[in-house]
């Protein structure tokens, strides 16, 4: 079953879709799996509150069989596979991937809440090339030749070279905003590297994890290459983590969790990427195309209900273009339409949970007790966890709604005269993921790109990534790279040896 038209809407649940839901279990070492406690818990639909379904609360009995199983498979036949044989099962999972693609697609709109266009365009069909594309680095691991000046003893001579390995089992924990696409950002690159890998989906969201999982194992992947286990932070994701036979942890999400994540790593001076939170800004010069405004927006801020960690929620507008850019992004703002995924007309959907739902009302609330004016003033439908999407004006750097992560429907503008301060109010915050500059002024923009502390940096665009395009943040948004030959790099060692000879 491949997706259907990307904008047409959802009439009826697909048979596959509903089989899978009445009992999804864990992947561990190629089986179904229950917790060993017997527990369970439930995850929801987003757009009513109802139960989707109920899935295993794994433990750290369950984390240990997963681990064991993953270095079990790791000392076995993957690490010892051909380049060329992991390539093609790669290239499998990417094809059957397409082949599930309305069913992948469903379930992560039930599940997460998004549009069923970006379930998808991003879930299924950008995962489907991003293994295609990490496919190809299999076969393109290398290492180098080294010449060396070791004096001693007189007479001999050294031949130096580098070699690059797997790392081992890798620890992946993934976020609730992309669940399928960001699983697939960790797993092909693991997998492409000959590494085994135990994953952990956010809570709210595990169940294309463990659909992807099941896909792995119809496409050739050895027994115990992918496992999956569900279940809570502290419960499945700590003692993920602390595992011994870890050797590499991939996490990403919230900063407060990265940073517990990579104490514990230091600890056991284990392998770590990050990739955390952000609070874009987009900074508009007076020379922007104005056409432009709509998809700044519309893509830029509001993609996702927002909940992208890198969304443009900081706009900086020059004073010569404020007036205009405020009717125009309020205007988009208001013609948002409101409502469930499943009809991709709706261009907010419902934030991933009840619990996120008031996070993002306590911010909105607390933005107005400080003092920030809320330019729309909608109301959400009250069944599902729904909010409106809101604008403010008058807000202060200080103010929460500028230095912390919402992660939902609500931006601010703030107007400039000079291009330097603007700047540095773009930088006045522990975060540093993406950024934009919107300009017509080449000028502007080499001189402006550089000072601009953030892992990306768009001109003219904000919010689009590419498989080919190192992806990270500075400061507090996280270590390390996904995406091109650096996400590779992340799941190999590089081993020195030099040979002897006379």
């Amino acid at each position: 079953m491949k997706i259907a038209q990307p904008d047409s809407a959802v009439t009826s649940i697909s048979a596959q879709v509903t089989s899978f839901l009445s009992a999804p279990k864990c992947l561990i070492d190629g089986k179904p799996h229950a917790a060993l406690s017997g527990k369970t818990y439930s995850v929801y639909n987003p757009a009513d509150g109802s139960v989707l379904a109920e899935v295993p609360a794994c433990g750290a009995e369950d984390v240990d069989l997963a681990v064991k199983a993953a270095r079990r498979a790791f000392e076995g036949p993957w690490s010892q596979m051909l380049p060329a044989q992991r390539q093609g099962i790669l290239l499998k999972i990417a094809d059957l991937i397409e082949a599930h693609g309305e069913e992948l697609a469903q379930l992560e709109t039930l599940n997460q809440g998004k549009s069923i266009m970006l379930s998808r365009l991003i879930e299924v069909q950008s995962s489907a090339e991003y293994f295609r594309y990490m496919a190809g680095w299999a076969t393109k691991i290398e290492g180098s030749t080294l010449d060396v000046s070791i004096p001693i003893p007189p007479g001999m001579r050294y031949q130096a070279y580098t070699r690059k390995e797997a790392v081992g089992v890798v620890a992946a924990i993934t976020p609730w905003n992309f669940p399928l696409n960001m699983a697939v950002w960790k797993i092909a690159p693991a997998l492409a590297a000959g590494c085994t890998v135990v994953l952990k989906p956010a809570e709210e969201t595990p169940l294309t994890s463990i659909r992807l999982a099941e896909i792995c194992l119809e496409a050739g992947v050895p027994e115990g290459v992918v496992n999956v286990v569900t279940g809570f932070g502290e419960e499945t994701g700590a003692p993920l983590v602390a595992h011994p036979q870890v050797a590499k942890i991939t996490f990403t999400g919230s900063t407060e969790t990265g940073k517990l994540i990579g104490v514990q790593a230091m600890k056991d001076m284990k392998r770590v990427t990050l990739e955390l939170g952000g609070k874009a800004p987009m900074i508009m010069f007076d020379d922007m195309d104005l056409d432009l405004l709509g998809l700044a927006a519309g893509i830029g801020s509001f993609f996702n209900t927002g909940q992208t960690c890198c969304a443009g929620v900081r706009i900086y507008a020059q004073k010569g273009i404020y007036e205009k850019a405020l009717e125009v992004i309020a205007n988009v703002t208001r013609s948002l339409a409101i409502g469930s995924g499943l009809d991709p007309r709706n261009q907010i959907n419902p934030v991933v949970s009840a619990r996120h739902q008031a996070h993002v009302k306590a911010c909105i609330a607390r933005g107005i007790e400080d003092g920030a004016k809320p330019v729309i003033g909608a109301t959400a439908p009250s069944q599902g966890f729904f909010v409106a999407p809101e604008l403010f004006t008058d807000v202060r750097q200080d103010m929460a709604l500028m230095q912390d992560e919402v992660f939902g429907p609500v931006i601010t503008m703030t107007p400039f005269d000079d291009a330097d301060a603007a700047i540095a109010m773009a930088n006045d915050t522990r975060y540093g993921l993406g950024a934009s500059i919107w300009t017509t002024d080449i000028n502007k923009m080499m001189r402006y790109v550089p000072k601009i502390e953030a892992g990306t940096v768009w001109v003219n665009s904000h919010n689009i990534p590419d498989q080919n395009m190192p992806f990270g943040g500075m400061k507090q948004s996280g270590i390390g790279r996904e995406h091109g030959r650096g996400a590779l790099d992340n799941y190999l060692e590089t081993k020195s040896v030099c040979v002897a000879y006379r």
